[in-house]
C-alpha cells in the first residue's frame, strides 16, 4: 500500500494554512467531552429524585463515562493512525453528540448509563485524535504552543465542570447539561469536515485485536478499582480482585506487544529516556492536580463552610492561571530558552508549592488557598505543554494516535491515581486523629455522631489536619517525580547529542 503525500506528513512538514481555526474548532469539541468528567456530579441529586436512581445508579452514571474513555484512549489512538485521524474525529463527534442526546432524553437510570458509556466511546476517539491532528499540523517552531493551548482547555475543561453544571440547573432540568454538547458536535462535524486534513499511517500494518481487547480491559480494571476503594476500602476483596485483574491483564498486554510484529504500543518506546520521563512527569502532574481539587473541594465545603457552587468558584483561580499564562504563550516561549527539562523541573518545582502552600495556609482561610491555585496554576502551565510536547516528540510521527493515546491515558491514571493515595492518605490521618468515642472513618458519619460541639469541633481539626498531610505527601512526591523526570530527559538529550558531536568532530578531521 502507498501511502499519499498528505498521509505520511510528519513532524517536519510546514504548518497547515488554516491550523490556529482548526485548532479551535478541536479545542472546542475537547472542552466539551472533558466537561463531561465532572459536569455530572452537581446533578446527583436532580437524578436520584426524577430518575429514582439508587446510589449504584448514580456511580456508575458517573463512571460509565471516565471507564469506557479510559480504557479505549489506547485502541482509539491506534484506530486513528491505521484508518485515518479526521476519519476517527469525525466518528469520535458523532458518536459523542448521539449518546449526548440519548442522555438528555433517558428516562431510566439504565438508559442514562448506557449513554454515558456511548459518549465515553465518542469521548476516547476525541481525546486522542485532537492531540494527534495538533501535531500532524503545526511544525516545530508552533507545536508547543499549540499544545499548551490543548492543555489549557484540558485543565479548564476538569475545573469549570462543576461551575456550568451549576449555572445550567439553576434555569434548565438535568437533562440540558448533556443536550447543550448537540450543537457543539454539530459544528465540530461539519468544521472538521472542512477543515481538517486527512493523515493516517499507511504502513500495512495489520490491527492487533488482542492488544487492543487487553488494553481496554487491563486499564478499565485498574481505573475502576482506583474509583471504588475509596468507597469499598481499598483492602477489600472486591477492590483487590478487579486490582488484581487489570495488573494481570495488562501484563499479558505487555508481553504480547513485545511478542507481535505489529504492535499496537511498541514497548521499545520505553527504552527511551526522553519518553520514560515525560511519561514519569505527566503522570505526576496529574496526580497532583487531581488529588489535590478532590482535597479542596472537600476542605472548602467541610472545614470553611461553603456550598458547591461556592466551592467549585474557589477552585477557578486554579484553571485561570494556567488558561492566562498559556494564552499568552509564556511555556511555549520558556522550552526554547530553557530547554524542556528545566522547564519541566520549574513547573513542577511550582505545583509542589502550591500544594505546600495550601496545606501550611489553606487551613486558616481562602486566602493561603487561593495563593496556592495560583502557584499551582503557574506550575501546570509550565509543565504540562512541554511534557506533553516530549512524549510526542519522542513518537514516530505515523505513531501520533498511538502517543496522544498514552498522554490521554497517563492523564486518566495520574488522576486517580491521585484521588486514591491522597484520599487514603487523609483517610488514614483522620482516622488516626478522630476520637475514638465517635467510631467513624468518614467526615459525615463522625460529625453525625458527635454529642457535642466541642466534640465536632475536634473532629473538624483532625480532619483539616488529614488534609493539611495529604497536601504535603502530594507535594513531597511531586517535587521528588518532577526532579528525576527532569534528570531523564536531561541525560536522554544529551545522548542523542552526543552522537551529533562525534559526528562533527569526525568531520572537522
Amino acid at each position: 500500500m502507498t501511502a499519499t503525500a498528505a498521509e505520511q506528513q510528519d513532524l517536519s512538514s510546514p504548518s497547515h494554512p488554516q491550523r490556529w481555526l482548526i485548532l479551535g474548532v478541536i479545542c472546542l469539541a475537547q472542552l466539551t467531552v472533558l466537561l463531561d468528567n465532572t459536569v455530572l456530579n452537581v446533578a446527583i441529586p436532580s437524578l436520584t429524585r426524577e430518575l429514582d436512581a439508587s446510589t449504584a445508579d448514580v456511580q456508575w452514571m458517573i463512571n460509565a463515562y471516565s471507564l469506557v474513555q479510559s480504557g479505549l484512549l489506547l485502541t482509539a489512538g491506534s484506530s486513528a493512525d491505521r484508518y485515518g485521524r479526521k476519519k476517527m474525529l469525525i466518528a469520535g463527534l458523532a458518536l459523542f453528540g448521539i449518546g449526548s442526546l440519548v442522555a438528555g432524553l433517558a428516562q431510566t437510570s439504565v438508559q442514562l448509563i448506557a449513554a454515558r458509556a456511548g459518549m465515553g466511546v465518542g469521548g476516547a476517539l476525541l481525546m486522542t485524535t485532537t492531540l494527534a491532528v495538533v501535531v500532524q499540523i503545526f511544525d516545530e517552531t508552533e507545536r508547543v504552543k499549540a499544545i499548551g493551548i490543548w492543555s489549557t482547555v484540558s485543565s479548564l475543561g476538569f475545573a469549570v465542570g462543576p461551575l456550568i453544571g451549576g449555572v445550567m440547573l439553576d434555569h434548565f432540568w438535568w437533562g440540558a447539561i448533556f443536550l447543550i454538547n448537540i450543537p457543539v458536535a454539530v459544528l465540530g462535524l461539519v468544521a472538521v469536515a472542512r477543515l481538517v486534513p486527512e493523515s493516517r499511517n499507511a504502513g500495512g500494518e495489520r490491527p492487533d485485536l488482542l492488544g487492543a481487547l487487553l488494553s481496554t480491559i487491563g486499564m478499565a480494571s485498574v481505573v475502576y478499582a482506583i474509583i471504588s476503594g475509596p468507597e469499598h476500602g481499598w483492602a477489600s476483596g472486591r477492590v483487590l480482585l478487579i486490582a488484581f485483574v487489570g495488573v494481570v491483564v495488562l501484563t499479558g498486554f505487555v508481553l504480547w506487544e513485545l511478542h507481535i510484529p505489529y504492535p499496537m504500543l511498541d514497548m521499545h518506546f520505553f527504552r527511551n529516556q526522553k519518553f520514560v520521563g515525560a511519561v514519569a512527569g505527566a503522570v505526576l502532574v496529574a496526580f497532583g492536580m487531581g488529588g489535590s481539587l478532590f482535597l479542596l473541594t472537600q476542605q472548602l465545603q467541610f472545614v470553611l463552610g461553603y456550598g458547591p457552587l461556592e466551592a467549585g468558584l474557589r477552585t477557578a483561580p486554579l484553571a485561570l492561571s494556567v488558561v492566562a499564562l498559556n494564552l499568552t504563550g509564556l511555556g511555549a516561549r520558556l522550552v526554547p530558552k530553557l530547554g524542556t527539562p528545566v522547564t519541566i523541573a520549574a513547573g513542577m518545582s511550582l505545583l509542589a508549592a502550591g500544594l505546600a502552600a495550601i496545606a501550611l495556609l489553606g487551613g486558616d482561610g481562602y486566602g493561603g488557598m487561593l495563593l496556592g491555585l495560583v502557584v499551582m496554576g503557574a506550575g501546570i502551565a509550565l509543565a504540562m505543554p512541554a511534557m506533553a510536547n516530549a512524549i510526542m516528540s519522542a513518537i514516530p510521527p505515523a505513531k501520533a494516535g498511538v502517543g496522544a493515546g498514552v498522554n490521554g491515558t497517563l492523564a486518566e491514571f495520574g488522576n486517580g491515581l491521585g484521588v486514591a493515595v491522597l484520599g487514603a492518605v487523609l483517610g488514614s490521618r483522620f482516622s488516626a486523629l478522630v476520637p475514638a468515642a465517635v467510631g467513624a472513618a468518614s467526615l459525615p458519619a463522625a460529625l453525625a455522631s458527635a454529642t457535642d460541639a466541642g466534640e465536632r469541633a475536634r473532629i473538624t481539626d483532625a480532619f483539616a489536619s488529614g488534609l493539611e498531610t495529604s497536601q504535603f505527601f502530594g507535594a513531597v512526591a511531586v517535587l521528588v517525580g518532577g526532579l528525576l523526570a527532569a534528570v531523564l530527559l536531561r541525560r536522554a538529550e544529551r545522548a542523542e547529542s552526543a552522537p551529533a558531536d562525534s559526528a562533527g568532530t569526525a568531520a572537522a578531521a
